[in-house]
């Protein structure tokens, strides 16, 4: 791995980690499927076990020492930038750093059908536009076993940077994709995933809603939980078409 340790900030391949916003990282040019950004040592741990290639690396020479065997895994052609305290906040702005960043390559996301052939338990949210959220719903997906997570084409992606640091880097761990390609997209996604032998499942709060332990969900080979925003819920189209609506039972009036 060659180790740069930097004099100034000039160096253009630095810009991933300065000036270039996560969409921009996405499409990023001279790599096929864009770039993201890891944070921390757990996050770019998690990267390197799903397989994830990085194309460089950034870290702060006070935690040099205590990554390196992090960077022993790594792409030994991928450049790895050492920086002083000042150095790294001048570029990212960061005050305080908890270890090395990296810039990875995007992998090629597969089809829903690909995805979730031996799935049993599978979650999809629809139109969640909040990072921290996304990262907190991989992480509960994670913790409960769930096989797969599928992301409608209006939800936030998932390897944003705050995304998959809040997620603890389980977004690479749970196996995702998106599903849809307009916004409505239950539409299409719904009957696909009937088609694949999936009950789908609103979790909606409702007259006819049934709660989450009920034995008909219960008795389902394969299920797929759909959960929308935090404020409106979901849509009405995807409430029709799912063939339950579900509620997780609450005490103290919540």
């Amino acid at each position: 791995m060659p180790r740069i340790v930097l004099e100034n900030l000039c160096d253009s391949r630095l810009k991933v980690y300065s000036s270039c916003t996560d969409a921009q990282l996405r499409d990023f040019p001279d790599v096929e499927q864009g770039l993201f950004i890891g944070e921390s040592r757990k996050v770019i741990d998690r990267a390197l076990d799903a397989g994830l290639v990085p194309y460089s690396l950034f870290v702060e020479e006070r935690w040099l020492d205590q990554s390196e065997e992090l960077l022993q895994r790594t792409n030994p052609d991928a450049p790895l930038f050492i920086a002083t305290h000042d150095q790294m906040q001048a570029l990212t702005g960061y005050e305080i750093t908890r270890g090395p960043l990296a810039a990875f390559e995007r992998p090629k996301l597969p089809t829903v059908e690909d995805l979730v052939r031996d799935a049993r338990r599978i979650a999809v949210l629809e139109d969640i536009t909040n990072y921290t959220n996304i990262g907190a719903a991989f992480r509960s997906a994670a913790a409960l076993g769930i096989d797969a997570v599928l992301v409608s084409p209006s939800c936030h992606d998932p390897f944003y940077r705050r995304a998959a640091r809040v997620s603890m880097g389980t977004v690479f761990q749970v196996p995702w994709t998106r599903i849809g390609s307009v916004r409505d997209w239950a539409h299409e996604g719904v009957p696909l995933l009937k088609s694949l032998g999936f009950m789908t499942a609103a979790l909606a709060l409702s007259d006819n809603s049934i709660p989450l332990q009920d034995k008909r969900l219960r008795a389902c080979d394969k299920l797929a939980l759909i959960l929308g925003t935090e404020g409106d819920g979901l849509s009405e189209n995807t409430i029709a078409q799912c063939d339950y609506t579900v509620k997780i039972p609450m005490d103290h009036g919540v």
